[in-house]
């Protein structure tokens, strides 16, 4: 894996799920986040919140590690 880069959380979204609406796409990644066992806790350690509109690289790291590349 490459070194990732800071990505807009539409953005991200957009690309696990290209085919619904970016709202849509944020639903399901942050449901997808919220199911899987240990990336939650992973990313709040890194100053994470829901708020948040962006993901730093190191957070982007970790969605991938968690979930795969899109």
């Amino acid at each position: 894996m490459e070194n990732p880069r800071t990505y807009g959380k539409g953005e991200l979204a957009s690309l696990y799920a290209p085919n619904i609406a970016p709202s849509s796409a944020c639903k399901r990644l942050t449901a997808w986040m919220l199911h899987h066992p240990t990336l939650m806790s992973d990313l709040r350690q890194t100053g994470y919140t829901e708020k948040q509109r962006t993901f730093t690289p190191l957070q982007v790291r970790l969605i991938f590690e968690a979930l795969g590349e899109p």
